[in-house]
């Protein structure tokens, strides 16, 4: 890759002196700030700072400041809860910042400080994972784990290689993208050695299942995960679980493309020429149908969200390939604000008005009668099988889906309640085209389109 000037990169996607300076001195102020007021209300507990920050392996404009309010393990759950939020939201107070509350696997308060948004979230003071009592408590673990064996060079590769990830969108374990973490990033290059070593054995060696376990503890073979690293610190978890295989595969084919052709492009947002009556030209010809359902998302958090959309989406799916309809491919978006769109493209959206009702075979007497007596005279033998011809209820998939999602139909669907209720409530339905030319449309929605026809336009460069 002796074309590439990395260091001309890493001065356009690393933080500079100034930065660095800044949020080392905001996060240790809200540090002391926080350990002053436990110990003036006489509070068992400490904070810490951790995450990409406390590791010097964040990016460039993309400093979220984690700090962890660590509690004893003697304290319950529910003081710990109560104590940690109130430490996170006397120190937003003292700092003049607002705040959010926010729900993981358990409440933390998030701050806007200064320019910065800062994650209070209390744990528990662990030593080692088999002392871990929330899926939280670990994350001081990967702290310590990383800044004791990730070597001060190694940083910049970690950097380079979380940045080639965002630009080809497989960066980011969160549900929207389920790609690699940040943690896992910085295993990768502890266990490769580079960027550059990453991305030649992800290119020439991953397989259908990849195991990587630093620590040598043996048991990759009991997680069935398209890709498997084992957590240093906690024997009995997998790193990349979130990961799906979608994202492993894009990488390697982007890894691939980089090194056959190294381009500084592949660390920056590439640029896409958007355009509505290009993308009206591009369905148009498709000769499918695309059908969109919006309406509004339910005040979830985003990790709820999303699995949620996905569920829906899969469900009316399967409910429509049982009726005939065929489904070509299916997408789903969300600004998780005021708009859902889940998609459906249709290769078969028109039935005939008859379809074949495939009965028991002839040697079976007893549900041969029972056949006969629903069907009558529409049914018939073919071959050693009864055949029952009869009117289909629903002829396309429009009408079809408007059924199913009113009150009494709505259960043959598999979702979240909270967006149950929120189709309840309302939606809409529409063709892509009728959508595309409405005042609906907006820019983000237009990007999402034109992704949905242009599923590889990331990985090259």
């Amino acid at each position: 890759m002796e074309n590439i000037d990395f260091n001309s990169v890493l001065n356009a996607i690393k933080p500079t002196d100034a930065e660095n300076r800044k949020i080392k001195a905001i996060s240790d102020k809200l540090i002391n700030i926080i350990n002053q007021i436990a110990k003036d209300r006489n509070i068992d507990a400490e904070a810490v700072l951790v995450g990409s920050v406390a590791k010097g392996t964040w990016l460039k404009g993309k400093g979220d400041i984690d700090i962890f309010i660590k509690f004893p393990l003697s304290i319950d759950e529910k003081d710990l809860k109560k104590s940690g939020l109130f430490l996170g939201h006397e120190c937003i107070k003292m700092m003049q910042g607002n705040y959010e509350l926010r729900y993981a696997s358990h409440p933390y308060v998030t701050g806007f400080i200064e320019g910065f948004e800062v994650d209070f979230v209390p744990c528990y003071s662990i030593k080692s994972a088999d002392k871990l009592k929330s899926a939280v408590d670990r994350t001081t673990l990967h702290t310590e784990y990383i800044k004791k064996n990730l070597k001060p060079e190694q940083k910049n590769e970690v950097i380079l290689l979380k940045r080639f990830m965002e630009s080809i969108h497989t960066y980011s374990a969160e549900f929207k993208v389920s790609g690699f973490s940040g943690y896992l990033c910085e295993l990768l290059i502890i266990y490769y050695g580079s960027f550059s070593g990453v991305l030649k054995v992800a290119g020439e060696k991953w397989g259908p299942k990849t195991v990587i376990d630093i620590e040598k503890y043996g048991t990759g073979k009991h997680f069935s995960d398209p890709m498997v690293v084992i957590d240093p610190t906690d024997k009995n978890r997998n790193v990349a679980a979130a990961l799906t295989l979608q994202k492993i595969s894009e990488f390697i084919i982007a890894s691939r493309n980089f090194r056959d052709e190294p381009k500084k492009d592949y660390f920056f947002e590439k640029y896409l020429k958007v355009d509505l009556n290009s993308i009206k030209t591009e369905f148009g010809n498709r000769n499918t149908k695309t059908i969109l359902i919006n309406f509004k998302p339910p005040e979830v958090p985003a990790d709820a969200l999303y699995p949620q959309i996905k569920k829906t989406k899969n469900s009316l799916k399967g409910v429509l390939e049982r009726e005939d309809f065929r489904v070509f491919n299916t997408a789903s978006w969300t600004d998780e604000k005021e708009n859902v769109i889940i998609m459906l493209e249709m290769e078969t959206w028109k039935l005939p008005a008859i379809k074949k009702n495939i009965g028991p075979f002839i040697w079976s007497k007893y549900h041969q009668l029972r056949f006969v007596e629903k069907y009558g005279n529409k049914a018939y033998v073919k071959g050693d099988r009864w055949i029952a011809e009869i009117q289909r209820e629903h002829r396309d998939a429009e009408s079809f889906i408007e059924d199913i999602l009113a009150e009494n139909k709505i259960g043959l669907l598999r979702f979240g309640k909270h967006i149950k209720n929120k189709i309840l409530k309302k939606y809409r339905i529409m063709d892509i085209l009728e959508f595309l030319e409405s005042d609906k449309c907006s820019e983000d929605m237009l990007l999402f389109f034109y992704e949905y026809l242009n599923k590889n336009v990331y990985l090259w460069r």
